[in-house]
């Protein structure tokens, strides 16, 4: 069964809006960190080396955007998608600049910003809020990957989850949709843990989730501890079963961008089978079809929705 039919995904969400299909196009617009340029601290978090999903930033905008709508297939519309590093990390004019050159394409129909909680000024919310006025898909992408304070602190993130509460709060009174990004597989957590997480974002709010298994990356402070057998993957069957479950768990109107991701194989070091994007997906479609799909465990299964004829 398509997960669409089991999960509220981005792209039936997007296909609802615009009536066809809408892709992300995924941008590296050489932000860098606070958290790595002595701000915050060295280094980032000890899971993070961006090189294992985003391209490097070789191109101006404007060519990695038309690049990117040659390898899309199938679609005529499109979300600017700011992903490497924290993408409200500079000077509100700068943004304006960074974000505006996106949108100025005509077929580009909105944006999706990749940030962090501690990372949000109202400034930049304002900003974000002007283009969803004027009619854009407006997405802000917090990076929380734990509500566990404990956790954050293990993995270096340099905030805690009041950090993350408070950018949401504030995003809200501005009406901006918030996607939350969540790690299943972080170093001492459990799937309880993963559930009493999925149950601190849904209660601050929240329009979308993305869920990734944690990535073992060459370049990541991670490695060094997985090479002295200090860190074990997540594995496969542990990861499909956690993730389902908190599919199940999450309202039916909550937008899944993403239940599972890649890495590249040049830098991935584990697990093995994150270098593969449809095996996980399958089997989380598979285990959704037999013990119900989204909102199943809150009594209010998703299904999908009429989608309008362009």
């Amino acid at each position: 069964m398509q997960l669409d039919h089991l999960v509220h995904t981005l792209g039936h969400h997007l296909k609802r809006r615009f009536g066809e299909r809408v892709h992300k196009l995924a941008l590296n617009a050489d932000f860098t960190c606070p958290n790595r340029d002595g701000t915050l601290g060295r280094g980032g978090c000890t899971f993070c080396n961006v090189r294992a999903f985003s391209r490097a930033a070789t191109l101006p905008l404007d060519q990695q955007l038309e690049q990117g709508k040659l390898d899309a297939d199938r679609a005529r519309k499109y979300l600017a998608y700011f992903q490497a590093y924290t993408n409200t990390y500079a000077e509100v004019s700068v943004l304006r600049e960074m974000y505006e050159t996106a949108l100025r394409s005509a077929d580009v129909v909105g944006l999706c910003v990749g940030t962090r909680p501690d990372c949000v000024p109202d400034a930049a919310l304002d900003l974000l809020a002007g283009y969803r006025d004027r009619g854009a898909e407006v997405w802000l992408e917090l990076g929380l990957q734990s509500a566990f304070d404990a956790t954050l602190e293990r993995v270096n993130r340099g905030h805690g989850f009041a950090a993350y509460r408070d950018a949401v709060t504030r995003a809200h009174v501005r009406g901006l949709q918030v996607c939350t990004h969540l790690i299943v597989g972080l170093p001492g957590e459990t799937a309880t843990m993963c559930r009493i997480t999925l149950d601190q974002v849904l209660d601050a709010g929240v329009e979308g989730i993305k869920l990734h298994p944690l990535h073992i990356v060459r370049g990541s402070r991670m490695a060094a501890q997985f090479r002295r057998g200090e860190l074990a993957p997540v594995g496969f069957d542990d990861y499909v079963t956690i993730a389902a479950d908190l599919i199940r768990a999450t309202p039916a109107d909550v937008v899944f961008h993403r239940v599972s991701a890649t890495a590249k194989r040049d830098v991935l070091l584990a697990p093995d089978w994150c270098a593969e994007r449809w095996p996980s997906m399958q089997a989380i479609a598979d285990n959704l079809a037999r013990h119900g799909g989204q909102g199943t465990t809150l009594g209010q299964p998703w299904a999908p929705q009429p989608v309008p004829v362009s």
